[in-house]
């Protein structure tokens, strides 16, 4: 079990029988392709919304005529407007079911790509993040939902790092795809390129995806009901083992999402094409922690790979923190660095995103949301940050690294005993 031990003032033991197959149907080959697939591809985006435009983050400041702060805040606001949505969006798919929202979520995304790829201003096209970011939480928190509707915890777990592999290749190749889209059509054509990406989505789950959600609770969404059932998850030891450290997981590959594009084309003088290619190798580390997650859940459980994630963490912040008090001020630093943090965090958040959901059978929605919320909002403290801070050297990006990860190393331990 992955709960803590007030699960039961959650869900009673009939609520934490988990089906295998909607509708207890036994499952198919071909339907859990499908349903990967989905998953797989919701979850992806996030980072194509978050990677696919980093090159064109200096670009988008020239062209405005806006400092690099204003501009990084296209990053932050999307992390807020990510989320706020979340504690709706779950909800509304315990509610109404998680096909529906998702389809509305991934109409949404698709409009808001195009605004964004049409904004004549830089307020325009903040207000565009926003809604660009609900549609996109509305896919993520719904795919971390249905992996709770139609698995056991531990298979879930396997899941989720599987997804987690196959979305890990958005951000390794998607920076690079940026790059030269920014070389040959310039920052519009990103968003372009998500727009369609959301549109394929949606004629997917439109056409393949079948509701997974077989016990929608009818007062999810009633506001006296939605701070209880709220309340009722915050209580859960077992809900906070693995939130805390994987939204500070978050926060500390955000420090490279938010400030890497300056670290590296202005700081340190990399081309646009290059830097690409670098925050490729960056990213890298996410996917190969991934992979070794999904080993290390068969040998040694959730609970463990989530110590093992936290310690690896501690250990690349203070890394890179040390490299750059050395004074080794090179872009391989910046990229290596990265490559630490997001293996770490390729292990940290397919725990987080099962630890945090498993013992919520019927609030699974909601309980993702929450997950996503603090997630969010820790990165967008951290983006915030990284662009106020930016001072033309390395020092705030590493000293920001290196705390988070003395942060999430004492919070793993704190709460390390609540992980089941």
């Amino acid at each position: 079990m992955l709960s803590g031990p007030r699960e039961s003032r959650i869900a009673p033991p009939d609520e934490c029988a988990t089906p295998l197959a909607p509708a207890g149907r036994p499952p198919d080959r071909n339907a859990a392709a499908v349903l990967l697939a989905v998953i797989a591809a919701c979850l992806m985006l996030q980072p194509l919304s978050t990677d696919l435009y980093l090159a064109s983050l200096p670009p988008i400041a020239r062209y405005f005529q806006a400092p690099p702060a204003t501009v990084q805040q296209t990053l932050s606001l999307f992390v807020l407007g990510f989320g706020v949505a979340q504690l709706v969006a779950g909800p509304m798919s315990d509610r109404y079911g998680r096909r529906p929202v998702l389809l509305g979520g991934l109409a949404l995304y698709v409009v808001a790509s195009v605004a964004c790829a049409a904004a004549q201003s830089i307020a325009l096209l903040l207000a565009a993040r926003l809604g660009q970011a609900v549609g996109c939480c509305t896919a993520v928190v719904i795919a971390r939902a249905i992996v709770r509707d139609v698995h056991s915890p531990l298979e879930g777990a396997r899941v989720v790092a599987r997804a987690t592999s196959i979305m890990a290749l958005a951000p390794l190749l998607g920076p690079i795809a940026g790059s030269y889209l920014q070389v040959a059509f310039g920052w519009r054509a990103a968003f372009i390129l998500v727009a369609a990406f959301g549109v394929a989505l949606l004629v997917l789950t439109w056409s393949r995806f079948q509701e997974t959600n077989e016990h929608r609770n009818p007062a999810a969404l009633r506001l006296s009901g939605l701070a209880h059932g709220y309340r009722q998850i915050l209580l859960v030891p077992a809900f906070w083992a693995y939130t805390l450290p994987g939204a500070l997981s978050y926060a500390s590959i955000f420090v490279f999402i938010s400030g890497a594009s300056f670290a590296l084309t202005d700081i340190l003088r990399v081309s646009t094409v290059w830097f690409g290619y670098a925050w490729a190798f960056g990213v890298s580390g996410f996917l190969s922690g991934t992979v070794v997650c999904r080993r290390l859940f068969v040998r040694i459980g959730v609970a463990r790979a989530a110590s093992l994630g936290a310690v690896l963490s501690a250990v690349a912040g203070i890394l890179f923190a040390a490299a750059v008090a050395l004074g080794l001020r090179h872009w391989a630093t910046v990229v290596l660095s990265q490559f630490l943090v997001m293996f770490a965090h390729g292990i940290n958040w397919p725990c987080a995103q099962v630890g945090a959901v498993a013992p919520f059978a019927q609030r699974a929605g909601a309980a993702a949301g929450l997950l996503g919320f603090f997630t969010m909002f820790a990165a967008m403290l951290v983006g915030t940050w990284i662009g106020v801070s930016y001072d033309g050297t390395l020092y705030p990006m590493a000293l920001t690294s290196a705390g988070l990860g003395l942060l999430l190393f004492g919070s793993a331990r704190v709460l390390a005993r609540h992980r089941g």
